[in-house]
């Protein structure tokens, strides 16, 4: 493991941070424009993940995505609609427009389960027309060092949810969430980084939102 964190050479630098944060933020009025705004638009994930979410309620919010460009014509879909994985099977029943369907999956928020049972969860996700698994980061290993069976489950998530698609003659993302507010450095906010992309995910992301402390500028500037 120890090579992940070495691969590219790079260490958190607190004061280079700060300046290309200041950077940043000092010209987003020259980097705000209407085709910036459609571009991040066309990268949202449209996202409903309450304890109150119904199959009517979903079908509610892809039904709106559905007729979207009826009203706003010139404006990109966004990329995905993002539900719990027991929801895929409603969002694919109810899509007619040409976007993803998104679940987080493997126990979210938590993680805090067998990981059997998380793969069984992904397997079904995908089985029922997830086009993008999102899981979060083993924090119960992350946390006490065990960096190799963090990674090793990301590893088995990803076998598991590319044998399914394999058979639907298709391909799906892995996204991992790495829970940026409960890592305390910017160091362990770099080797989950590294871990999670070197382990075979797609994407990397801050934070669920079911935290105290959820995404952070500073937790972006080392993940870019």
């Amino acid at each position: 493991m120890a090579e992940y964190l070495t691969k590219y050479g790079y260490a958190p630098d607190q004061e280079a941070m700060g300046r290309a944060l200041e950077l940043i933020a000092s010209n987003l009025d020259k980097l705000a424009s209407e085709q910036v705004y459609k571009d991040c638009f066309s990268m949202m994930d449209l996202t409903t993940l309450k304890t109150d979410d119904t199959p009517a309620s979903v079908e509610k919010l892809v039904a709106k995505v559905n007729v979207f460009n009826e009203s706003y014509p010139e404006w990109p879909l966004p990329a995905s609609i993002c539900v719990y994985s027991n929801f895929a099977k409603t969002v694919k029943a109810a899509r007619k427009a040409d976007f993803n369907i998104t679940v987080v999956s493997a126990c979210f928020p938590s993680s805090q389960s067998f990981l059997e049972v998380k793969l069984k969860e992904c397997e079904l996700a995908v089985e029922q027309g997830a086009d993008e698994v999102d899981i979060v980061l083993a924090l119960n290993a992350f946390l006490a060092g065990d960096y190799e069976t963090a990674a090793e489950e990301i590893r088995q998530v990803r076998a598991c949810i590319d044998k399914v698609a394999a058979k639907q003659g298709r391909q799906v993302h892995l996204k991992v969430i790495l829970e940026t507010g409960a890592l305390k450095t910017s160091q362990l906010i770099h080797d989950a980084s590294l871990i999670s992309m070197l382990a075979g995910t797609d994407f990397i992301k801050t934070s669920t939102g079911k935290i105290d402390v959820a995404a952070t500028p500073e937790a972006a500037v080392v993940m870019c």
